[in-house]
């Protein structure tokens, strides 16, 4: 094996180590291999092992690729010729796992940036110049992961510490919300709310940002559909618990000192950027908190983005796929955002035109795609109708929950002030309208509930 090849090396071990095949084989690709009869050797290693679940011999090789219609007479020799060559012999496992997985990142880098170079060219019509940065940092990605499963018997302890661990989880100032989530929504998430125009998404968000800064957090809102300055209204009507129109009345002396109030009473800070519609997507998001951070070390704990369904996305153009992969695209490039930076994610979308006069959403009645209810971690829809607006309410109904069981106060009321742009819980007798389900059984001891159960 002196001076030998690395991928020569990687070939070898495929066909002769077991357990070198079964660590590297998924995270190695045919593209990966220069010379072409190596990459024609590593296709038909890969389609047995994925067939057979086991080593091929170089007899079964050879027969295999004699079916094959898409190889000629020197792609055959010279695969015959590279499997002549090869034979066991002894290498240190751990320095072969370790220089194949470097291996496989740096041809996976290399390939993207000629796949960069293509997209610049004009030559890659399904992709433009903005997902340049993705397809770098996928690739930049590529490890063999070392965790090769929960041990299920072996573990429990682990486990049981998990199930006793306090996951960190960012409260809503509403009652119901913080009861369906089991006390917030945590980090790494996406949560959607659906509504029609009008209805109150651009509200909901605003409150609930202005809920996040009271309690201390750093916050950055995003928009595309309304200016800087036309958030920052909102928020001041909330937080300064004045109707809008009052805003526009109110003397500098005044609004300064209910200003001043609020930088005393909170930690954190709230960040407002604007986009155009349907310009930026997770890239530019990216670049900003990269920039925030460098800038004004400004870290948010909770982003906003109003909304989901005028961004773009960084991989795909709009006009080259269809909505359900388009829309999707944008939803799980967010929800990616949202695990690179630790952080939840809030976002916004439009009802379907049947949806926008139902006091009865559902997933069905989703704008665009039915993709972006697949992707989110939680959501839910706000309906309201001429009874409810008479009654400043607004109907939440959940659409799809991973922090609870969403059949639990399925639906419910909560306020709403249109005014000063806050929402509010409402009197229990208020939520006779909607399905509360069940609530929960109160037990003193928690542990009284086990007292019975046997195994």
């Amino acid at each position: 094996m002196n001076n030998e090849r690395i991928e020569v090396t990687i070939l070898r071990n495929l066909m002769f180590n077991e357990l070198y095949m079964r660590k590297a084989i998924p995270f190695l690709k045919d593209i990966y291999f220069s010379k072409r009869e190596e990459s024609i050797l590593f296709s038909e290693i890969y389609s047995f092992v994925e067939k057979y679940q086991n080593l091929p011999t170089k007899e079964t090789i050879l027969v295999e690729m004699g079916y094959r219609k898409d190889l000629n007479d020197q792609d055959v020799a010279g695969v015959k010729d590279l499997v002549a060559q090869l034979s066991p012999e002894d290498v240190d496992s751990k320095w072969l796992i370790d220089t194949t997985e470097k291996f496989c990142k740096d041809r996976a880098v290399h390939n993207a940036v000629l796949d960069g170079i293509k997209i610049l060219d004009g030559k890659d019509k399904e992709r433009q110049s903005e997902a340049i940065p993705s397809i770098l940092a996928d690739a930049l990605s590529v490890s063999f992961d070392n965790h090769i499963g929960h041990d299920y018997l072996n573990d429990s302890d682990e486990r049981f510490n998990w199930y006793h661990t306090k996951e960190k989880k960012y409260q809503f100032d509403l009652g119901y919300f913080n009861r369906i989530t089991k006390g917030g929504v945590p980090s790494k998430t996406l949560n959607i709310a659906l509504a029609g125009t009008g209805v109150g998404k651009s509200l909901f968000m605003c409150h609930v940002a202005a809920s996040f800064l009271a309690q201390g957090l750093n916050v950055l809102y995003i928009t595309l559909e309304m200016a800087e300055e036309r958030i920052a209204e909102r928020i001041d009507a909330n937080l300064l618990d004045v109707s809008m129109d009052d805003l526009h009345d109110m003397p500098k002396s005044l609004y300064e000192d209910k200003i001043t109030k609020i930088k005393d009473k909170t930690k954190g800070q709230l960040i407002i950027k604007e986009y155009p519609t349907a310009s930026a997507h997770s890239g530019h998001f990216r670049s900003l908190l990269n920039e925030l951070s460098l800038k004004k070390s400004f870290k948010p704990q909770v982003l906003f983005i109003d909304y989901l369904n005028i961004c773009s996305s960084s991989r795909f153009k709009g006009g080259n796929i269809s909505s359900y992969f388009y829309i999707k695209a944008i939803a799980e490039e967010l929800r990616g955002l949202a695990v690179e930076f630790d952080m939840p994610i809030f976002s916004a979308t439009q009802t379907t035109r049947t949806g926008f006069v139902s006091t009865d959403i559902g997933l069905e009645d989703t704008s665009e795609s039915f993709g972006l209810p697949a992707t989110a971690d939680f959501m839910f829809a706000l309906m309201s109708n001429e009874e409810l607006e008479q009654l400043g309410q607004m109907k939440v109904k959940q659409l799809k929950n991973r922090y609870n069981d969403p059949s639990l106060h399925r639906s419910f009321i909560i306020g709403v002030d249109r005014a000063k742009m806050k929402l509010y819980d409402v009197e229990n007798n208020a939520q006779n309208i909607v399905d509360k389900g069940p609530e929960p059984k109160k037990i003193d001891n928690p542990y009284d509930k086990f007292s019975d159960f046997k195994v």
